[in-house]
């Protein structure tokens, strides 16, 4: 019984250290005219995160030795899936919006069936504003994780 006891426990132990994660960004257009652009975002890259990473000294930082474009290197390598805007010519467009429903669960489905679940989901938006905006984004992070 020990033996099984111990066996569970490492088994357990190997399995949590094991984790990945990756994420799917979507973003979505919330500008009139349908003038944006919709995205779903899967970086397929690597990063360092030790290399991007200073440490300030109080007021004394060294974020700028890190360079723009060793941040972009593992994020370059990238699947696109475009999307459709919300607005159209008229307004809201619905049809638009169940399309990305479709797009986007069709994603979903392709990640999971490569073995990853999906952890948890995040969004927030920037809207229009009013008259002299024009401007606006929704934004969807969904995060995958796979032992």
């Amino acid at each position: 019984m020990k033996k099984l006891l111990l066996l569970f426990v490492l088994m357990t132990s190997i399995s949590v250290y094991a984790q990945e994660y990756k994420v799917v960004t979507i973003i979505e257009s919330i500008v009139p005219m349908g003038a944006g652009r919709s995205r779903i975002v899967d970086a397929q890259g690597t990063v360092d995160v030790n290399s991007l990473t200073t440490v300030r000294d109080g007021n004394k930082s060294k974020q700028d030795q890190v360079d723009r474009d060793e941040v972009k290197e593992g994020g370059l390598n990238m699947k696109e899936t475009k999307l459709l805007n919300f607005y159209s010519m008229v307004g809201i467009n619905f049809g638009n919006i169940a399309s990305n429903d479709a797009v986007i669960a069709a994603k979903i489905n392709e990640v999971v069936k490569e073995g990853w679940s999906v952890a948890f989901i995040t969004s927030g938006v920037e809207s229009d504003s009013g008259k002299d905006d024009g401007k606006g984004i929704f934004i969807t992070r969904i995060f995958f994780s796979k032992k």
